[in-house]
């Protein structure tokens, strides 16, 4: 079952670099609607949830990448996702730890 609502995430991993950091911390909207070119939390069987980048929809599903060619999975390498798989979209990314001890965008 999906989960709904607001909560939040953390990425681990580089394959959303440069845009997305290991460490960055993740506002998602649970359950949201995925559009092209936004950020997206996804769950393909056997695999850890991670973030990817939507670039659009067809017969077969949802297409996500990676934003680094060099590391993780994606569509072109595991192929499309259901609507189920596609858990939740990203409202707010960034990170912990800056020189004023807040949450800054990454």
């Amino acid at each position: 079952m999906r989960p709904l609502g607001l909560g939040r995430a953390v990425v681990r991993g580089r394959s959303m670099e440069p845009t997305l950091l290991d460490g960055d911390h993740l506002l998602v909207r649970w359950g949201g609607r995925p559009r092209p070119g936004l950020l997206v939390v996804v769950q393909w069987p056997g695999l850890p949830m991670s973030v990817k980048r939507v670039g659009h929809r067809d017969d077969d599903g949802w297409w996500v990448e990676r934003d680094n060619p060099n590391e993780g999975t994606d569509s072109w390498s595991a192929g499309p996702l259901t609507t189920h798989q596609v858990l939740g979209v990203v409202l707010r990314a960034g990170r912990f730890g800056d020189s004023r001890g807040g949450f800054h965008h990454g």
